[in-house]
């Protein structure tokens, strides 16, 4: 089978496209053939230096993806050879990204797709859907599950719309029912965010985000879904609700940031980090289960015309997919394995 692989920290250039042969599934893991992999900032992050340096066994790339079960292992019983899946967070190993054409993976990485949904679909979750479940579920007095209604009379402001964790936390906020905000940098952008659902969007270069949000929201919002607190944090505060939780998953525009001390525990506000690695399997499995039904709903599309555009390379170009997310092309970046 075709593999990219790196063995050494770096730029794109350590990528290397080789032949190796599939492994079989052990107890508890399933293979799947895979037709997309989806690139998330983190994959090129770690392939970058993430922690790693030196030289050490080859990494296989990329945590997402989708494609077709084609041998369980022992011990297996929610799935079966033919089963489509998508899949989250592969690498529990170092051989286990999704950029190649067998995976091999923990059985509950491998979730069902529902019929009528695409591999392009699956492939754009993983890392971005679960991320923004969580920050969903984090308020002290809201659902710690997502389902139609679980967020009605409340609102949402959503960081970064037009961003892959941003996109589906529109949908999803949309889809269990609240009132969404998003900020974004461009018109463009703008109506990426709309398409994907937001009620109201506010461009932060042109707007002021303070007004625009109490305008809505006289009450304040009651979830933050934040991708630069280091920026925003100020701004978080003074139009979060009483009791409302800012859920950042990100470190953009810094490595630290300021909190409005009296601001802050006036508004009992709770400031609550998301890292998918850490959470926990508990919280894990929650937020497949309703991003599943989600999907089943027909809530998560993807596209330009569901407010995320969708760039392709093949999977011997997996080097240009890790540099166009690092050059932060909007939307998402998938490569296609194979034909499924």
């Amino acid at each position: 089978m075709k593999a990219v692989v790196y063995s050494a920290s770096g730029s794109s250039a350590v990528l290397s496209l080789v032949d190796r042969e599939a492994a079989a599934p052990g107890p508890d893991e399933v293979r799947v053939r895979v037709a997309v992999s989806g690139v998330n900032p983190t994959d090129w992050k770690a392939r970058s230096g993430g922690g790693r340096r030196g030289a050490f066994a080859e990494v296989v790339p990329n945590q997402d993806g989708a494609g077709v079960v084609d041998e369980v292992g022992r011990d297996v019983t929610h799935l079966a050879v033919g089963d489509r899946v998508w899949l989250y967070l592969t690498q529990h190993e170092q051989a286990g990204g999704t950029a190649q054409e067998q995976v091999v993976l923990p059985a509950a990485r491998a979730v069902p797709l529902p019929d009528g949904v695409d591999f392009a679909v699956g492939a754009s979750l993983g890392v971005p859907a679960l991320t923004a479940h969580r920050a969903l579920t984090v308020h002290g007095d809201g659902p710690t599950r997502l389902s139609p209604g679980t967020l009605a009379g409340r609102t949402v402001l959503v960081a970064g719309g037009a961003g892959a964790v941003g996109h589906a936390a529109i949908q999803l906020a949309r889809w269990a029912g609240a009132t969404v905000i998003a900020t974004v940098s461009s018109a463009e952008k703008g109506a990426l965010a709309r398409a994907a659902g937001a009620h109201h969007v506010v461009d932060y270069r042109t707007e002021d985000v303070v007004e625009r949000v109490l305008g809505v929201a006289p009450d304040g919002v009651d979830h933050i879904v934040e991708v630069s607190v280091a920026a925003n944090a100020e701004i978080d505060v003074a139009v979060a609700a009483n009791h409302a939780s800012i859920a950042f998953y990100a470190d953009d525009g810094g490595d630290a940031f300021r909190l409005p001390t009296r601001a802050g525990f006036a508004k009992n506000l709770r400031f609550q980090g998301v890292l998918l690695y850490t959470v926990g399997t508990e919280a894990l499995e929650a937020a497949t289960a309703d991003v599943t039904a989600a999907l089943a709903d027909g809530a998560l599309p993807v596209g330009a015309e569901a407010g995320l555009p969708l760039t392709w390379f093949p999977l011997e170009e997996t080097a240009a997919a890790h540099d166009a997310v690092e050059a932060g092309t909007v939307g998402k970046v998938l490569i296609r394995v194979a034909d499924l």
